[in-house]
């Protein structure tokens, strides 16, 4: 397998587990993403994906939402526009089997109930809708290829922070992320991921708290939380070749997700009564790499 080969198999995959995480927010490095720091070559990659996801972290009505993307590797300088977020690897990485050291931005569009026309449920409705917050930081990471399967296999690991810059939850959240990644042959591959995100109490509030003076209104009972672990998240993703192999061209790409909503973030009325603890997420997508 070349490296432009292997930065196409990544980039194809790579799409799902962004837009699959595109809701809220995604991790700093997706398990593809992770692959292609390896690749030697420029390439780009544009896709557009069909996402099947709640009307709100936390919400048990769901809706389709159409996320596009665009993910390359120029001089070994890996990046990610999809959806509602960016990062960029600004660290070069070196072709071949080999430990990978990562580093570099990430920013999101948190779109939280930014929208009440979106929100089915009429007691969240009725609780009003938030700003969009841009949430900035960064991220530190490393993985290692040729571990299980083959010389092209690669895990990773990442943690992330970022913190709302826009004044609207005046908070942070960390992100830790294990990534695995494997080419199945010249036509396919798959990855698995794991996360899990810690908020700042500023974050919570703002998101999943009921004030006394709403309780009227929802039908909600009143609700005051503080920060700490709100999810933990594992999915799955595949990818697939429709002109040959991936080394270009189109391929088609699907995934789904579940993510476990825990600690004073379940136990809010918002999900616990409203809601559900549990979120499922669905993605099929086409990309097309240049």
């Amino acid at each position: 397998m070349t490296a432009k080969y292997l930065f196409s198999l990544a980039a194809a995959v790579s799409m799902l587990p962004t837009l699959a995480a595109a809701q809220d927010s995604a991790p700093a490095q997706d398990p593809a993403a992770a692959l292609a720091d390896q690749a030697g070559g420029d390439s780009i990659t544009v896709g557009l994906g069909a996402g099947y996801m709640p009307d709100y972290e936390g919400s048990n009505d769901y809706q389709f939402t159409p996320v596009p993307g665009l993910i390359g590797s120029v001089s070994g300088i890996n990046f990610q526009v999809v959806g509602n977020r960016a990062n960029a690897d600004l660290i070069p990485s070196q072709p071949g089997p080999s430990w990978d050291f990562q580093a570099g931005p990430i920013g999101v569009l948190n779109f939280m109930r930014t929208k009440r026309s979106s929100i089915d449920d009429p007691r969240v409705r009725a609780l009003g809708n938030r700003a969009t917050a841009l949430e900035l930081g960064g991220f530190v990471g490393v993985g290692k290829t040729g571990v299980i399967t083959s010389p092209y296999d690669k895990i990773s690991l990442s943690v992330s922070y970022r913190h709302d810059v826009t004044g609207v939850h005046k908070s942070g959240i960390w992100q830790p992320t294990i990534n695995y990644f494997t080419p199945l042959s010249t036509k396919a591959a798959v990855a698995l991921f794991g996360s899990a995100e810690r908020v700042e109490t500023g974050y919570l509030r703002t998101y999943f708290d009921v004030a006394p003076s709403q309780v009227a209104a929802s039908g909600l009972p009143a609700f005051r939380g503080r920060g700490g672990w709100k999810s933990w998240t594992v999915g799955a993703v595949g990818t697939h070749s429709l002109t040959g192999d991936l080394l270009s061209g189109f391929k088609v790409v699907g995934g789904v997700t579940y993510r476990k909503l825990i600690n004073d973030v379940g136990d809010s009325p918002i999900v616990s009564i409203a809601g559900s603890r549990n979120q499922w997420l669905g993605v099929l997508g086409l990309a097309y790499t240049f």
